[in-house]
């Protein structure tokens, strides 16, 4: 297939296009007095062939399943988001005046309330991960003709997020993704590395497997040619690496320093948008997308039900990591949508048993969890996935910021991280996560699961495969014994009480591996005479308060909690903030209270306290006499 170049007239609707993106950009940032206009006006091109001639999607329909798709991952640039869908038609102009109005959904970077958002930005470095994960599930799980384009800043290429995506993306030749970098040459304070050298930008994509292309950012015909090319290329990602100047079109400010996140003076504004407006020739013109192919199902959004129920018997003894893996297979023959992630822990977290149950809807995403994490979200916009990502939960922390993102984006993805606490051993402290819950407690939009047993992790994993927003599932990499018969029902926020009389003394709350040493102990205690109440509490978030205050109401006021985790940020934090109303209630908390060392798990578990014979301490520490 030849290029044919499109007419003069299509071409001067285009530069018109882009002129008029630039004004409404302008106005928008002088009517909010803050905000990017001069960000808006280097990419104004790059938008006006992307969305006026490049892209195939439906204008009135912004979310629909066949649309292209695109990802502004420089979110700063919003107001030239919002200046394209007015133009197509989608927006009122005049509700571009209220851009980071409090009653306005045109925030200051975008988010998903705006139907033509999938995924938040803003934090810089984070789009191309999410529009990996989109290509990826467009090219190999739809099968479909949807492209994904992702527009970036050049300061944003410092990010090592951004390598991470462009090195996955070119592994999987996911030739349905066009990656766009505006390279305006100035960052927020000062030039950019790499400023306009050019040649630097196109060794380094294509050094990373990349098909590039490097063109004049503000020339459309060129930027129309580099788009057909992209669709030519049949094996590889494309990067357009356009030159472009910031503040285009701006006397006196194009290509200046200091001109970042500032809007244009009152006293400039309408000399500028005069010098535009001269060069716009048809202002009337009205230019529409091409419609999609539609060759997409739409989204299954049935629940999810596990086929049969758990096979465990109470008393055997099985890892809830291994548990986790099981439990994923089995989802996967109930749903063609659910899929698995992981970053080279397969055979430690499990998701392994997943990939050879169905070897299509893994992606091995290698050492790089941040872009695991994004690419997971990617995976899981607009419905088309139910992503469940998995690594040792230590290392969700290098991703905390895509975490963070991902409740602004609203996702549903699914994090499971295993090897938690001291009780992992010999492998030592750089492996142990002990800030996990408190990272995942902080996030607005997070359920966070804590199983303890088989067939409490199954039944996890199918709640939170239907379950809104972020769920994050703690694994434990020690065998356990069964505690729940496979017809025991779980409810998120319902905690279960598993041992309990009308003589006990003391509630004592455990999760994963603790509660197993709470029963051990309650079993030493009652040789005593001594009788303790034991709460699985299953989710730390939402927890069960009502059980919670139930129970130490009825064991004298006492709680004694016991957590393979820090102190900051746990399951004792959270108990106190269950029973902060209650003025009697008295909690002991029993955690990990300093950085840990190698060691075997019993004798890791005993040196930090959280033992059962350190419960046995604590309750006798917690009565009288």
């Amino acid at each position: 297939m030849s290029y044919h170049k499109p007419d003069d007239k299509t071409l001067q609707g285009l530069r018109d296009i882009a002129n008029k993106l630039r004004i409404l950009s302008i106005r928008s940032t002088c009517a909010s007095n803050s905000g990017h206009p001069t960000s808006c006006c280097s990419a104004a091109e790059l938008m006006s062939v992307l969305f006026f001639h490049t892209m195939r999607y439906k204008a009135d329909d912004p979310r629909h399943h066949c649309n292209d798709r695109f990802v502004l991952s420089k979110g700063h640039a919003a107001p030239v988001l919002y200046a394209a869908w007015a133009e197509a038609g989608y927006l009122k102009e005049s509700e571009l005046l209220n851009l980071r109005k409090l009653d306005s959904d045109l925030e200051g970077h975008p988010t998903p309330k705006l139907a033509f958002v999938d995924v938040a930005t803003g934090s810089l470095g984070q789009g191309l991960g999410a529009a990996c994960g989109m290509a990826y599930t467009g090219k190999y799980f739809d099968k479909s003709s949807y492209r994904v384009y992702c527009l970036l800043g050049d300061g944003e290429c410092s990010e090592g997020s951004v390598w991470e995506a462009m090195a996955l993306s070119s592994f999987y030749k996911l030739n349905n993704l066009v990656a766009i970098m505006d390279v305006n040459r100035l960052g927020q304070s000062e030039p950019a590395p790499l400023q306009h050298d050019m040649e630097t930008y196109r060794k380094r994509c294509e050094a990373f497997g990349w098909n590039t292309y490097v063109v004049d950012g503000h020339d459309v015909e060129e930027l129309c040619k580099a788009f057909w090319q992209a669709q030519q290329v049949q094996d590889k990602p494309t990067c357009i690496v356009a030159k472009t100047f910031k503040g285009k079109g701006l006397k006196n400010i194009e290509d200046l320093e200091n001109w970042h996140g500032k809007p244009i003076p009152k006293d400039r504004v309408d000399e500028l948008l005069k010098d535009i407006q001269a060069q716009i020739q048809v202002p009337n013109r009205k230019m529409s997308p091409e419609p999609p192919k539609l060759d997409t199902a739409e989204a299954d959004l049935s629940y999810i039900t596990m086929p049969s129920p758990p096979k465990y018997k109470k008393g055997e003894k099985v890892a809830t990591r291994r548990a986790y893996g099981d439990a994923l297979a089995k989802l996967g023959h109930a749903s063609q949508r659910v899929m698995a992630l992981d970053g080279d822990t397969k055979n430690s977290t499990f998701s392994e048993t997943f990939k050879k149950a169905f070897p299509d809807r893994y992606i091995e995403c290698f050492i790089a969890e941040q872009n695991m994490t994004s690419v997971a979200i990617g995976c899981a916009t607009r419905d088309r996935m139910v992503a469940f990502a998995s690594t040792f939960a230590a290392f969700f922390s290098r991703a905390y910021d895509q975490i963070r993102m991902a409740a602004i984006s609203q996702s549903n993805v699914n994090l499971v991280g295993s090897h938690c606490g001291v009780s992992i051993g010999e492998d030592g402290p750089s492996q142990m996560a002990l800030e996990d819950l408190a990272m995942f407690r902080a996030i607005p939009t997070c359920t966070v699961f804590y199983p303890s047993d088989a067939v409490s992790t199954e039944r996890a994993v199918e709640l939170a495969a239907n379950t809104k927003g972020i769920c994050f599932i703690r694994t434990s990499r020690p065998d356990t014994a069964v505690l729940y018969a496979p017809d025991e029902k779980f409810v998120i926020g319902k905690a279960k009480i598993l041992r309990q009389s009308n003589s006990d003394v003391v509630t004592v709350i455990g999760a994963g591996v603790t509660l197993h040493e709470a029963l051990a102990a309650a079993e030493t205690l009652a040789s005593e005479g001594i009788n303790i109440r034991v709460i699985d509490p299953f989710t730390i978030k939402p927890l069960d308060e009502a059980t919670i205050v139930s129970s130490a109401k009825a064991t004298r006021s006492r709680i004694i909690t016991v957590e393979d985790h820090y102190k900051e940020g746990g399951l004792g934090e959270a108990v106190l903030s269950a029973v902060g109303e209650e003025p009697d209630i008295t909690v002991t908390r029993l955690a990990v209270s300093s950085v840990p060392r190698s060691g075997k798990p019993q004798e890791l578990l005993d040196l930090f306290g959280i033992s059962a014979k350190c419960i046995v301490k604590a309750v006798h520490r917690a009565l009288p006499n």
